[in-house]
């Protein structure tokens, strides 16, 4: 039994698809909007092949049409991309963005999985990595035997309290400093985490023709081809010209 995990696709068409794995199942753990501007394949993918799935923030602000502050790094970079997506968007994918559960469990014969976006204390907006203690805290009360996360875009599995705590990492937008697309598979109850290489070039050229600026395709190409390690004062580079 194959269970595909993902997160953190962000419009992010090429990524997606470069994922070739075969499964049984399928579930993702939020973000499926913003950042990139190709929303409308990735969110028919994740209707016809996702078994259980959770909302993320950008989903939630995409679907309550919540206007971005521009601020700074990644903000910014949502605030330039959500307006197109409300353009692309109609009535009925809004609806699956609006109508996507925050947690949810899903029970594969023996195994059982509680997703959510970020954590069980703040299911969309509380950032946390691999911290033991943290999570061990987070965890009480939750009965699962895992725990699929997302939100950070940084991949990692803790065993911890008979659980497992597993992020895949990010589909579309990586921050660990790898810039491949990001995944996790859960095969006869073992978790592993996976990498695949998919055609960034494709993803740049995709978001240029979709007409933002052109500091959005520039950032957009060095946080994809970095892996998203990019310094404050790197980040701090692009800026919208207003």
């Amino acid at each position: 039994m194959r269970i595909l995990v993902l997160a953190d696709i962000h419009s992010n068409w090429a990524a997606l698809r470069a994922i070739d794995e075969e499964f049984d199942h399928c579930v993702f753990v939020g973000d499926l909007v913003d950042y990139g501007t190709n929303p409308l394949p990735c969110i028919d993918w994740v209707r016809r092949n996702v078994d259980a799935h959770v909302r993320g923030n950008h989903d939630h602000a995409v679907a309550q049409r919540v206007q971005a502050t521009s601020g700074q790094g990644f903000r910014q970079l949502a605030a330039a991309t959500r307006p197109l997506h409300w353009d692309l968007l109609d009535s009925r994918r809004m609806k699956f963005l609006g109508r996507m559960p925050v947690t949810t469990h899903f029970r594969v014969e023996d195994t059982l999985l509680y997703l959510v976006h970020a954590t069980p204390r703040d299911p969309m907006d509380e950032y946390l990595g691999p911290d033991e203690a943290a999570w061990s805290a987070r965890l009480a009360g939750i009965e699962s035997d895992f725990v699929c996360v997302g939100h950070s875009h940084v991949p990692f599995c803790l065993q911890l309290d008979g659980k497992t705590v597993l992020n895949p990492g990010s589909v579309g937008q990586p921050r660990d400093g790898d810039p491949r697309a990001s995944y996790a598979i859960i095969e006869d109850g073992k978790p592993s985490l996976h990498r695949v290489e998919y055609d960034i070039d494709e993803a740049v050229a995709q978001l240029r023709e979709s007409g933002v600026e052109d500091w959005v395709v520039e950032m957009s190409s060095s946080v994809w081809t970095s892996g998203g390690r990019l310094t404050r004062e790197q980040l701090e580079r692009y800026r919208s010209p207003r």
